[in-house]
């Protein structure tokens, strides 16, 4: 079995004798109950239970999911069938009947009504119950999702003590350069020289601005109370038609049974301000050919892993523009500060909106093609 990575075979237990099937020796083994493996219901990854032969006993609901069928049409069919190469889980099975291993693992193509074939990482292990399998199924490209996002919490944790600590030390030879400005202006008589001094006067004040707006996240108190989210889409839609009037659409995607739940209303609109502005920004062209859109789409996550933490229900807030996308060259750094795919931009909208969100337990992801790019927003739901 190439390509298959084994564990070393459990010391010699005492195993508890399975259950006799009903009926004659010869009829197929029942679906294991639900009561019995009804908490791979609450796991996000997809479980199957399999007899040594590969028959399907018992399928989570993420399994169902993800094959977009019920697990009463896929019970007792055999789960190799289920993969683009059924050789690899026949190996996989044929050693856990010989006990070879305690746990086996590779990487597989699961096949789906519909869709493509799903990438995933097979984990291959005994139970309990003699001549009973699980097989765990970790979707690659979630496994990729997650890394990705502990990426993000991570560097706008870095961002966040670098904007600190760079501000505070800006901050105080700037109100020197400032002071000394305003003092040498006043000694001065001659007009010329007193246009320098103010130049360094407004330039001083820029700058002051802009480290002022790198640490307000920092400074403003959080404000918690009842929000919805709807709310806070319609006042930024109604913000973003005022300055764009004219050829760009905002359609409405809500899921109106969301609940409301604590949060600051005016960070996460100013949030979501800050992503719709960005997009209307990007889609000048676009919006002069008079065919540009944005789309606010809310949605329930349920079962969601995020933050290094799941939870059982998550607002999804998609704010999704047919732009020309964000460049290759800034993907990975859009939430830097200082980072702007825009010239003229201070590189700040996006960076201030990860750091409201995330003062959420939340997080925004970016998934950017040419003529789609979606921002989607997460916040935990209680």
């Amino acid at each position: 079995m190439s390509g298959l990575k084994k564990t070393a075979p459990p010391s010699p237990i005492k195993r508890r004798a399975p259950p006799k099937p009903p009926g004659a020796g010869g009829a197929k083994r029942p679906v294991a109950t639900a009561g019995r493996f009804q908490s791979l219901d609450m796991l996000a990854t997809l479980v199957a239970v399999v007899d040594a032969d590969g028959h399907v006993l018992y399928a989570n609901a993420a399994l169902e999911d993800a094959l977009g069928t019920s697990r009463r049409s896929i019970a007792n069919t055999l789960f190799q069938d289920c993969f683009t190469e059924p050789a690899l889980l026949e190996s996989a099975l044929s050693g856990a009947r010989s006990n070879e291993f305690a746990a086996l693992r590779y990487d597989a193509w699961l096949k789906r009504v519909g869709h493509e074939a799903l990438p995933v990482h097979v984990v291959v292990a005994q139970t309990e119950s003699k001549g009973e399998v699980v097989v765990e199924l970790l979707p690659l490209e979630q496994q990729a999702r997650q890394e990705r996002e502990e990426r993000l919490i991570d560097q706008a944790q870095a961002n966040k003590e670098l904007i600190r600590n760079l501000a505070h030390e800006i901050k105080n030879p700037l109100g020197g350069i400032r002071g000394a400005a305003q003092l040498l202006q006043m000694e001065l008589d001659s007009r010329e020289l007193i246009e320098y001094t103010q130049v360094i006067i407004h330039e001083a004040d820029r700058l002051q601005s802009l480290v002022d707006r790198l640490l307000a996240p920092h400074r403003r108190p959080h404000v918690v109370g009842d929000v919805n989210i709807h709310e806070v889409c319609e006042r930024v839609r109604s913000l973003i038609l005022a300055e764009f009037p004219k050829g760009l659409r905002v359609v409405r995607d809500y899921d109106t049974s969301i609940p409301e739940f604590r949060g600051d209303r005016e960070q996460l609109i100013q949030a979501v301000l800050n992503i719709a502005h960005n997009a209307a920004q990007a889609l000048a062209e676009r919006i002069a050919a008079g065919d540009a859109q944005i789309i606010f789409k809310t949605r329930v996550g349920r079962q969601v892993t995020f933050g290094k933490q799941r939870y059982r229900l998550a607002l999804e807030l998609h704010v999704i523009d047919n732009g020309p996308g964000v460049p290759d060259s800034i993907k990975d750094r859009i939430f830097f500060p200082l980072v702007s795919g825009r010239d003229g931009g201070s590189g700040l909208g996006l960076t201030l909106a990860q750091t409201f969100v995330q003062q959420h337990h939340g997080l925004i992801e970016c998934e950017s093609v040419p003529g789609c790019t979606d921002f989607k927003i997460l916040i935990p739901l209680p």
